[in-house]
């Protein structure tokens, strides 16, 4: 990859705080500006992910969401404001984003991600990065990564809970730590069971962190490792991760080859995109 020119005088400055930083330096600002990030989901966690990667200086960063902005959501959603309701979450991200760093392009995908349009839209970047708020969307995006080579930094949060891993393409996958999809039912939604507004705040930093460290190749990503948040005692606990030899997906024997359609597989309807 031909790496950015060197930074002009604005951008020195802008960066200042990154570039006197050993672990980053001129060469990983350029990395930086370099690197072409896709997150999914524009609503808890993609909203700090993509409010920190733009100001961080990521070049091009995907958004990837269908839905509109409600009243609900600005209660953790800090991409939106009151002005922003009834505007499509990915308008609404990229005129927050552009406000905040110009050196960033933002590529909007107003569609809901599915087997037909997954592996088209995750190939045009390095990092994907799993906001999605459903498990028909979470599989989606860890199998077709993982069949594209891609490194996908997942998230998760519900009510004060929160988790957070890397998954590196022949180092494990979400599918080695929960093989299928549960039933429809047995695990409540954030819609249904709530989530607290800052907690995605915190696990949405953390991702933000992880793709920095993968793009600037430094330090210990949380690769084999789960990271357990529980926000009402504040306590941190990383679980070790191994891959699975029996995993569907990148197992020794694997079963699954191409993208299940996950609306059908998990009993929910497909979502509609927004006009």
């Amino acid at each position: 990859m031909t790496q950015t020119a060197a930074l002009t005088p604005e951008q020195v400055k802008r960066y200042s705080r990154h570039l006197i930083m050993p672990q980053v330096g001129s060469k990983g600002q350029r990395n930086l500006l370099d690197a072409k990030v896709l997150i999914i989901g524009a609503g808890g966690l993609g909203s700090p992910v993509a409010l920190y990667l733009a100001l961080a200086g990521v070049g091009t960063i995907g958004i990837v969401d269908f839905d509109v902005v409600e009243l609900s959501n600005l209660q953790r959603q800090i991409l939106h404001r009151q002005q922003d309701i009834g505007k499509p979450k990915v308008l609404s991200a990229q005129q927050t984003l552009a406000e905040y760093n110009s050196d960033v392009k933002v590529v909007g995908h107003e569609a809901p991600l599915t087997s037909e349009n997954a592996m088209e839209i995750i190939s045009q970047y390095d990092v994907v990065i799993n906001g999605a708020d459903n498990f028909a969307a979470r599989y989606l995006v860890n199998d077709a990564s993982y069949l594209l080579g891609k490194p996908l930094v997942d998230g998760s949060i519900l009510i004060f809970d929160g988790q957070a891993s890397v998954f590196i393409p022949g180092q494990g996958c979400y599918r080695c730590l929960f093989p299928t999809p549960p039933p429809p039912g047995v695990v409540p939604s954030c819609a249904e069971a709530g989530v607290l507004g800052a907690l995605p705040g915190l696990v949405g930093s953390i991702q933000a962190i992880e793709t920095i460290k993968l793009i600037l190749g430094v330090g210990e990503p949380l690769v084999g490792r789960l990271l357990l948040i529980d926000a009402l005692s504040m306590d941190f606990r990383t679980v070790k991760l191994r891959r699975n030899t029996a995993c569907p997906l990148c197992g020794d024997n694997p079963t699954i080859h191409e993208l299940i359609d996950y609306e059908i597989f998990c009993g929910l309807k497909p979502p509609v995109p927004v006009a």
